[in-house]
């Protein structure tokens, strides 16, 4: 008997690693080539499959040699932040892929395909986070299906425009604060030089903290501070081929985020608790957009009945009001940083933009009707977003085979939505595409594609970025605030390196002389 379970227990054993090594085998080897084949077959091409790693050698080499040097001021930028993309659509054209790992990654660049893939958001996914990239971004960015319906339902109402008008105070309130301290360090020839990036990292941040949690930059500055490490230790993973598992293992980097995210996890669960505490006691609301956010929550649980399927529970909320803090620190800080470092360096538009804001605000304080007049700075703003989209690329998976075009994706293939290719993409923009053009927007968005999926720095469809308004309207009363006080002019120490690190920044910073100007 007892030998008879043993052999049971042997051939169970025997069995179950049978199991494991088709699984590895099939993930390592025989899907990837399986997938190959039936990209082949539509008339992609791309470099042959490599056990592991795919491509991601090469990429982290070229990015690495990109990034080892600046580059002369132009607009002509994809060879430094999207080498080894560019590489590939030169050696293989533009129906090309790459491999991602053992995961091969389709570049879609035309406008129709683009806007059908934004537009079958059920069909064409947000990719399977790594894990520890979902502890960065959690929240309305990586939920899928019925979840995602519910949240951004939910959420809706904190970013329409009526509540975006009474939080105004709080952007003028941090903008104020900034121009303060910029004031303050200007010489008796009322000049300086400065770094602006970190202000304005500080500045997005300020601006997150008092309209998001009703409070300001110095009282949310440690969660900042960790959320910008956390940033830190996440581009290095999502720069490597990713081991499944690999989350486990008690490395450094990893046992550093999972303390981060336990340290931003309470602090936000205690602001919660305390809010929804007063919101049940029918105290006096902030009015920002947590309470926003757990009112707009309170009413679903009543509408649709208190289970555990309707509404948020608190981990929910708290991933919420973490991807308020990320993204909304992150999307605002790079566009202003780039729109001052294009003033800087086109002086004539940085007039035309301050004779405007002069003309609609003089030296008032921005109000909601005034920047819908805004038309050069609109224009100007778009054109920063083009040139220098916060994001460079959207990536999608394919769940199921999915016809595209003229091209059938198989499923487990992923595609990429190139967007920083396609905002410079001559084709599409005109022989100009590379250059710093505003008018191009003077009628608009839609004139300016000529209806085309050719402009999208915050995504498109029904997934479009829900704080898209939220970072226009900011940006919009920062820049007129620092405009009505100050001219920019790039420093001779400025120099021009854009990079990734999530989002496209300035890697040496932004460097420019203020000087006071007098309205």
């Amino acid at each position: 008997m007892e030998a008879a379970c043993t052999t049971i227990l042997t051939l169970i054993l025997i069995l179950a690693l049978i199991i494991c090594a088709w699984k590895v085998l099939n993930w390592l080897w025989l899907r990837p080539k399986r997938l190959e084949r039936l990209l082949r077959e539509q008339g992609l091409q791309g470099n042959p499959y490599r056990l592991l790693y795919g491509d991601s050698k090469d990429f982290l080499r070229m990015r690495n040699e990109a990034l080892s040097k600046p580059i002369n001021f132009s607009h002509h930028i994809v060879p430094r932040v999207f080498a080894y993309f560019q590489h590939t659509i030169n050696m293989h054209g533009k129906n090309s892929f790459v491999w991602f790992g053992p995961t091969p990654r389709v570049n879609i660049t035309d406008p129709e395909q683009i806007k059908d893939v934004l537009n079958k958001f059920y069909d064409f996914r947000k990719p399977n986070m790594i894990p520890q990239v979902r502890l960065l971004a959690p929240g309305l960015v990586s939920h899928e299906g019925e979840k995602w319906s519910m949240h951004r339902k939910i959420i809706n109402p904190a970013f329409n425009l009526e509540k975006l008008k009474t939080l105004l105070p709080s952007f003028t309130k941090s903008c104020d604060d900034l121009i303060s301290k910029w004031e303050g360090m200007l010489s008796s020839d009322e000049s300086c030089e400065i770094d602006v990036w970190p202000f304005f990292q500080d500045l997005a941040s300020d601006v997150i903290s008092r309209s998001a949690f009703g409070s300001s930059y110095e009282e949310g500055r440690r969660i900042f501070q960790l959320l910008k490490e956390q940033t830190e230790h996440t581009m290095k993973i999502m720069l490597k081929v990713y081991i499944p598992g690999s989350r486990f293992l008690p490395t450094p980097t990893n046992r550093r985020i999972k303390e981060i995210d336990r340290d931003i996890k309470a602090s936000l669960k205690d602001l919660i608790n305390k809010r929804e505490k007063a919101l049940k006691a029918g105290e006096a609301t902030k009015n920002d957009l947590l309470d926003l956010l757990l009112e707009s929550n309170q009413k679903e649980i009543q509408e649709k009945g208190n289970n555990n399927t309707v509404g948020m529970n608190l981990e929910d909320v708290i991933e919420e009001c973490k991807l308020f803090y990320f993204a909304g620190q992150e999307t605002t800080s790079v566009l202003l940083g780039w729109t001052i470092i294009l003033l800087s360096r086109y002086p004539d538009w940085q007039t035309r933009a301050r004779d405007e804001v002069l003309q609609v605000f003089g030296n008032r304080k921005p109000d909601f009707d005034g920047l819908n007049h805004l038309k050069i700075v609109g224009m100007i703003l778009y054109e920063v977003l083009r040139l220098y989209p916060p994001v460079v690329a959207l990536t999608r998976t394919v769940h199921k085979d999915m016809k595209l075009g003229n091209i059938l994706l198989p499923a487990g293939a992923q595609v990429s939505l190139p967007i920083i290719l396609v905002h410079h993409d001559c084709e599409l923009w005109g022989d100009d595409a590379k250059e710093f053009t505003p008018e191009r927007f003077s009628e608009g968005v839609l004139k300016a594609t000529k209806g085309r999926a050719s402009f999208f720095p915050f995504g498109g469809g029904p997934r479009i970025c829900i704080g898209q308004n939220f970072s226009l309207i900011e940006a919009k009363i920062a820049l007129s605030m620092m405009l009505q006080r100050f001219s920019f002019e790039l420093s001779p120490t400025y120099t021009h390196a854009p990079t990734t690190v999530i989002t496209l920044q300035p890697q040496h910073g932004a460097h420019v002389i203020l000087r006071k100007v007098d309205i």
